[in-house]
């Protein structure tokens, strides 16, 4: 293997870094940098356009060439680690030995780009448990939607949990971020039809017509969504249940809603 910087040290200012990226949000968006583990994550972070900055490894583990992610527009610093170092840095022990520092994107709605003439996009206002964020970008991606948009964002996207927990999907999918009324004003501008799940709507989701532009909307399983989106919604729609209890996992019922859209538009 070629020679490469090397760090044995729990207390090289580089290892701080990334600690401090791996659990500060704010020095995340301070730096406009996050740590990404694993090959497929990292892998599919290049692929999504992200720049690869630096590539960490621990040789013990690592048993693929760490060069791997040089292309003729990249070019990561190269650094191993020792086995003690990485497995300090490391979120999980089973990320075959190699991990990142990646620039983050910018998130604003005005840089969504749709190659479909009739989008499909999920909204999800105020998700807040990293794990239903990740699982709904597991579908976003299984379904190949257009966008991604999360309203009132309560966590950054590029937390390490949601990395996981997404298996990285956070980096295959278009992802806006906004407020409610920001991305009401924007869907609206480019006539994108609005479909608000609520538990007190009367049109079940199977009755819509999801051909055309749509945009699903889901709220948290708490509180559901605000006001706003119910007065704005072209139509609100609802999952009827037989149960005894009124609602499921946002994640469910997101998936639920995005695979009839799929359906209507023949896959």
């Amino acid at each position: 293997m070629k020679e490469h910087k090397s760090i044995s040290s729990a207390q090289n200012p580089l290892i701080k870094r990334i600690l401090l990226l791996k659990e500060k949000s704010r020095e995340r968006k301070k730096q406009g940098v996050f740590v990404a583990e694993g090959l497929r994550e990292i892998e599919l972070a290049q692929k999504g356009g992200y720049s690869i900055e630096t590539l960490l490894f621990c040789p013990e583990i690592f048993e693929g060439n760490p060069e791997l992610f040089t292309t003729k527009d990249q070019s990561p610093e190269y650094i191993s680690l020792s086995r003690n170092v990485y497995e300090k840095v490391a979120h999980r022990g089973t990320t075959e030995g190699v991990l990142a520092l990646i620039g983050g994107k910018d998130h604003a709605l005005g840089k969504l780009r749709f190659k479909n003439r009739e989008p499909l996009i999920l909204v999800a206002e105020a998700p807040e448990k990293p794990g239903n964020i990740g699982a709904l970008l597991r579908t976003a991606d299984a379904a190949a939607l257009d966008a991604v948009i999360i309203a009132n964002p309560k966590t950054d996207l590029y937390n390490p949990n949601i990395i996981r927990s997404s298996v990285g999907c956070v980096f295959t999918t278009q992802i806006g971020t906004g407020t409610t009324e920001e991305i009401i004003a924007y869907l609206k501008q480019q006539q994108i039809n609005i479909y608000a799940a609520a538990l007190t709507a009367s049109e079940s989701y199977a009755e819509c017509d999801f051909k055309g532009s749509s945009a699903i909307v889901v709220g948290t399983e708490a509180t559901g969504l605000s006001e706003n989106w119910l007065q704005n919604s072209d139509q609100n729609i609802i999952i009827p249940m037989q149960g005894e209890i009124d609602s499921m996992n946002v994640s469910v019922s997101a998936a639920i809603l995005i695979f009839e859209a799929k359906r209507q538009r023949g896959f």
